[in-house]
Parts: C-alpha cells; sequence; structure tokens
C-alpha cells in the first residue's frame, strides 16, 4: 500500500515523473516489509538500537542455561558444549569472564526469558534472532538428542523473539530427522514443483546468507554458515531425489 501513497505524493510534488519515481520507492519499502517474516520494516531497521557485545554474550548464555535446564536433566555434555562452544569462539580468557557474570547474575535473580527476548527484539535484526534459536538447538542437541521440553522451551522462546512458525519449523528439522526434512527445511510442500523448488531455496538462501547476520557476535555468525550450509544441503538432496541439475 505504500507504493501508491509514495505515488500519489510525488505526483503531487513532481507530476508524472514523480509519481513513477514515488511508485518505485514505495515498491522497494513494501517489499523490505514483507520480508524476514514480516518482523523488519525499513523504519525499525534504521531505529533499532544495537545491543553491545557484552550484553550480547551474557543474554546468550542466559538463553542457554533456560534451555539446559528444561527437561530437568543437566548433563556434563550439554555443559561442556557450551563451554567449550565460548572457548572456541571468544577465547578461554574472555569465555571466562563471561561465564564469571553469568553466575554472579545468575546468583541474584531468576533469569526470564520474556525479559531478554524482548531486549534483543528491540536491539537485533530478525536474522539475528533466527541464529539463536539455531545457536539453542545445537546446545540441546549436545548430548545426543533433542528432548521434547528442550523443544518445548526453544519453541517458547521462538514467540518470544517474534520468530515465524515456519522459521522455527525449518530450523528445528535441521536438527531432528524426519520424514520429507529437506522438504521442512526449505519451507515447502513435498508436492511443490520444480519451478516452486527453486524459488524456495532462493528465498531461503538469500535470508540465511552469513552477510545478513550483521552482528561482531562470532557464536552467531558461526551459527549462520552452518545453516546456509544446512539450506543447501536440503536443496541438492531434493535436486538428487528428483533427478535434476
Amino acid at each position: 500500500m505504500i507504493k501508491w501513497f509514495t505515488a500519489i505524493l510525488g505526483y503531487y510534488l513532481f507530476r508524472f515523473p514523480g509519481a513513477i519515481l514515488g511508485f518505485l520507492l514505495g515498491s522497494f519499502i513494501d517489499n523490505l516489509n514483507s520480508s524476514g517474516g514480516g518482523a523488519r520494516t525499513i523504519f525499525r531497521d534504521i531505529s533499532r538500537q544495537q545491543v553491545s557485545p557484552a550484553d550480547f554474550e551474557l543474554n546468550l548464555i542466559s538463553l542457554c542455561s533456560i534451555v539446559i535446564k528444561a527437561d530437568g536433566n543437566v548433563t556434563q555434555r550439554e555443559l561442556d558444549y557450551v563451554r567449550q562452544y565460548f572457548v572456541s569462539t571468544y577465547g578461554k580468557e574472555k569465555a571466562n569472564a563471561i561465564f564469571r557474570t553469568f553466575n554472579e547474575i545468575n546468583k541474584n535473580r531468576e533469569i526470564s526469558a520474556q525479559r531478554i527476548c524482548t531486549y534483543l527484539n528491540q536491539r537485533t535484526r530478525y536474522e539475528v534472532r533466527l541464529q539463536l534459536l539455531h545457536f539453542l538447538f545445537g546446545i540441546a542437541k549436545a548430548d545426543g538428542s533433542v528432548s521434547q521440553p528442550e523443544i518445548d522451551k526453544i519453541r517458547e522462546i521462538a514467540g518470544y523473539l517474534r520468530v515465524a512458525l515456519r522459521d522455527f519449523e525449518s530450523i528445528k528439522a535441521m536438527f531432528i530427522k524426519s520424514a520429507d526434512n529437506a522438504y521442512k527445511i526449505l519451507e515447502i510442500d513435498k508436492s511443490a514443483t520444480n519451478e516452486e523448488l527453486k524459488k524456495a531455496y532462493r528465498t531461503m538462501a538469500k535470508k540465511y546468507h552469513p552477510d545478513r547476520v550483521n552482528t561482531q557476535d562470532e557464536a552467531i555468525k558461526k551459527g549462520a554458515e552452518e545453516k546456509f550450509k544446512q539450506v543447501q544441503k536440503a536443496y541438492e538432496e531434493i535436486q538428487a531425489e528428483r533427478g535434476i541439475g
């Protein structure tokens, strides 16, 4: 609808040439509004605050803690996964500092997933929040499988992060194998045509390309690269299944 408003405004200001320019500008804004699961607009991206690396890391590990405790069974493998990931990503000294800060805060107040997600919604792009879910599923599967309580907790977090259900199901399919898994990753039905398949792949490849994750956090960057590979793998698997190049 914005394109018609900007076209009329352009015509009022500059007549016919202005109407054309206004229509093109409005179409561009409309396209941005409809991308990213409806979670972004050009105006929100311009005005959105940026979360500091220290705050992001602390909130990330807080969400990790919530997921690990979800099934009431905190395994050493899950704890080791988180620690090793933070050490390999940030270095031992910085990782230890993050854990110390987390432990101090955790002693003084209860960790609220909703509060954390509300904070992140105001300061991060939709693509970054998608990678957060990818990271949390990785932690849940560190002990070999993802339990139903862990799935439920990550789904709850996804809701707080305003992540579309189809995007949540796509990420979940990368960690929990089921029938038609590759199709779920690409967010299409098995009955989709080859043309619809190609279109879905282009859409997903664009949505999950690492360059779109505009963050300084190395853990999220690594997650973006892994997810992008999973999208490519799903597409190649369906191509092979259908005998198309």
